[in-house]
């Protein structure tokens, strides 16, 4: 097991440029191409990495909207895509044990919970995936959001699956946590692809002012969104944002940016802990994959974020 414990990425504030949200969230080359560019040797490899290797990424972000004696430590599990031949049933229970070995306060999943690509080899039924899922203990509960893929291909059946463990599903919504004189908001935003109207054409069910609105004391705020993008318009109320969805990229060869990466922004949000006009950001790179089983550069990961002293 991988332990990396990476540095946050300063960026100045860009002005953001006014395209949609809905547009086009498939930039650079696709995942079916990824094993010729990187020739069968590295391939092979890839498939390996996606299958066996499990990181443990730990941040410990500064932000300045929480305190800096407010303690608090957080799991993230994002992107679980269960299905073999790299997240079989076996390899969901190893994330869940590694999950519990951390002891966070709170762990939260940040959706797209199975597969959807057409080199599964081991399917793990709703039920299977979401059984894992109860196992998981944190003091301060577990909570999830949705994800593109669960709305596209399944999203009643992740819905009941994740109420029969009684795993909560945050949609545009907001929960106070935490005992007297550690209490923070935790906000889950509904997905922002959620349905698909036609080419780099998509319709989400995300309301982020709304969402804010439910917080109502000012107890700093943890947001979970699945895709990063909406990050430009979070302001600056909101602690830290958490996100999934890009994979960081999924296949990332040495010395080169991420080719692929599914966002509008291209690699501006593939990855880590963002920095824009003091507002953080954390997108971990999940654990499953999207279109081919392979990892390259960018091992399955769990997120583990510490905050304040």
């Amino acid at each position: 097991m991988i332990d990396r414990t990476p540095r946050p990425l300063i960026r100045p504030s860009p002005r953001a440029p006014r395209v949609s949200r809905r547009g086009l969230l498939k930039a650079g080359l696709g995942l079916a191409g990824a094993g010729g560019l990187i020739g069968g040797g590295t391939a092979a490899y890839a498939v390996s990495e996606a299958a066996n290797d499990l990181a443990i990424t730990r941040y410990h972000p500064v932000p300045p909207g929480w305190p800096a004696r407010q303690r608090l430590t957080i799991t993230v599990i994002a992107d679980l895509h269960a299905a073999g031949p790299n997240m079989g049933l076996a390899r969901v229970a190893q994330v869940v044990d590694a999950a519990n070995a951390l002891g966070s306060d709170l762990t939260v999943l940040l959706g797209d919970f199975f597969a959807t690509h057409r080199f599964i080899t081991e399917v793990v039924p709703h039920e299977a995936w979401a059984g894992q899922m109860a196992r998981l203990k944190a003091p301060l509960g577990v909570y999830s959001i949705l994800g593109n893929h669960d709305w596209w291909h399944d999203i009643d059946g992740v819905r009941r699956a994740l109420a029969m463990v009684r795993i909560p599903v945050m949609e545009n919504d907001a929960i106070l946590l935490g005992e007297p004189g550690g209490r923070f908001w935790l906000a889950g935003l509904g997905d922002q692809l959620a349905y698909w109207l036609g080419p780099n054409n998509f319709r989400g069910v995300d309301d982020l002012p709304g969402t804010l609105a439910k917080v109502r004391s000012a107890d700093p705020v943890i947001l979970l969104v699945h895709e990063p993008d909406i990050f430009v318009e979070v302001p600056d109320r909101v602690a830290l944002t958490l996100a999934g969805h890009t994979h960081g990229g999924q296949i990332r060869p040495p010395l080169v940016p991420p080719f692929w990466a599914p966002s509008q922004y291209g690699a501006r949000f593939a990855y880590g802990h963002i920095v824009e006009a003091n507002r953080h950001l954390i997108v971990s790179g999940g654990l499953g994959c999207s279109r081919v089983p392979m990892r390259f550069g960018m091992p399955p990961e769990i997120v583990q974020i510490q905050l304040g002293a």
